[in-house]
Order: structure tokens, then C-alpha cells, then sequence
């Protein structure tokens, strides 16, 4: 069953499509802003007595050169190579926010693959992939305590934006440029810098993230009551 809704942050349509593409993973999830768009597919494996005491989770961010439509300048013009630092950055701040919502008692291995398919350069992709990822989550029978999402910060000359493009945050005005992840109740993770700025204003930087994201939170809600995917049972540890 493919579902489609869509959100406004800052003044522009942030889109969510579930059940079009990757059908055989646990959950996927396309996330579009602006001409920038990600796909995200999270898979766990089914089988029980694991007999790990830990959550073997692995995140994987991709920026493949087409998506930014361009060939690769490297000799045999193929994508080579480890990761790039933005990559593995990326995969961090995905990681951060999502690992502590799993039950204690969740030890499944369990990937997430954020594939960006276009880039815009103007709509940075590492928040899409982030609401990608609980999206996907949320839609599957992974156990989590979702949903989360995510918004990107700014504020030039005084006024604060939500999910800012890439030359508003590289503005010489842009003094604050923060990514805020939460629930419907609070903050799960920050991340960012800027200027010299008081604490009053980063903690009002904070709330607007928080209040920005709560349309991202009311339509994975929608998507999850829709898909109606039951979450796997766990066996409680004696």
C-alpha cells in the first residue's frame, strides 16, 4: 500500500512517501525537500536466541555523485573509495538520536541504509535521512519508541528558519546553525554551533527546532496507523 503526506516546514513542502519502493526490507521510507530526495531502508534479522547482550546497529549514509547529476573526475569514472568525512558524520547524527529508543531487551541486528537519490544543493540531505530513518522505523515491526524528527536551525539577521538552504547557513549574517532532533514531548539530540551567541538564544533556537518538527511527528503517526504493521514480540529476559 503506497501513502503519501505531506508537511510544511518553513514555508516549504517537505514530502513523505512510504510502500512505492525497497517492499522486501523491514521498512523504507522517501523523503523529499525541495529536489533533494533520500531513501531510507532499515532490515533486521528474524531470527531468535541471538545470544547478544548488546544492539548490533549499523547506520549507512550514501552520497552517490549522480544524485547531484555529475560523473565521477576519477580515472575509470566509477564511485571509489571509503566514505567521505560528511558521510561519516552523517551516519553519526542519524545514529545518535535513534540507538537510545530501541527496548533494552532489543538485540537484532539491525541496519539502516540513507540513500541519497537527488541532490537540489541547496537542501542539505542528512535531515531527510534522519526522518527518513524513524519513518522507516515506525512502518516496520522493529520495536522503537518513535517517532522522531529532525529540522535544521539557522537564524540570519535575527530571525530564526526552519530547514534553512545551504547558502542561507554560509550567509556571513547566519550566526546560529543547529540540527534539533525530538519526540512529540521533547529534545533527543542537538547538534550544531555559530557565534558567540547567549543562552537565551540558543535555547530559543532549540525550541523553535522543537516546535518546527511537530508536523514531521503528526504525519508518522498517520503513516504508522495506516500501515498497520504489528512490531515483533520480545522475549523478556528472565
Amino acid at each position: 500500500m503506497e501513502i503519501s503526506y505531506k508537511a510544511d516546514i518553513g514555508g516549504r513542502t517537505f514530502e513523505i512517501q512510504v510502500g512505492k519502493v525497497a517492499k522486501q526490507a523491514s521498512g523504507s521510507a522517501l523523503v523529499q525537500f525541495g529536489e533533494t530526495m533520500v531513501l531510507v531502508t532499515v532490515v533486521a534479522d528474524k531470527s531468535e536466541n541471538t545470544g547478544l547482550d548488546f544492539l548490533p546497529l549499523s547506520v549507512e549514509y550514501q552520497e552517490k555523485i549522480y544524485a547531484a547529476g555529475r560523473i565521477p573526475g576519477n580515472y575509470f569514472r566509477r564511485e571509489v573509495g571509503r566514505p567521505s568525512e560528511k558521510e561519516i558524520l552523517t551516519c553519526r547524527l542519524i545514529d545518535r538520536p535513534i540507538r537510545p529508543l530501541f527496548p533494552k531487551n532489543y538485540h537484532d541486528e539491525t541496519q539502516v541504509i540513507c540513500t541519497v537519490l537527488s541532490m537540489d544543493k541547496e537542501n542539505d540531505p542528512d535531515v531527510l535521512a534522519m526522518v527518513g530513518t524513524s519513518v522507516a522505523l515506525e512502518i516496520s515491526d522493529i520495536p522503537f519508541d518513535g517517532p522522531i524528527a529532525a529540522v535544521r536551525v539557522a537564524r540570519v539577521n535575527g530571525a530564526f528558519i526552519a530547514n534553512p538552504t545551504i547558502s542561507q547557513c554560509k550567509d556571513e549574517n547566519c550566526d546560529i546553525n543547529i540540527v534539533v532532533a525530538g519526540s512529540k514531548t521533547g529534545v533527543v539530540m542537538v547538534e550544531g554551533g555559530g557565534n558567540i551567541v547567549s543562552e537565551f538564544d540558543m535555547l530559543e533556537a532549540i525550541y523553535f527546532g522543537h516546535a518546527a518538527m511537530q508536523p514531521l511527528i503528526d504525519i508518522q503517526r498517520k503513516i504508522k496507523a495506516e500501515a498497520g504493521v504489528e512490531k515483533r514480540v520480545l522475549i523478556e529476559p528472565e
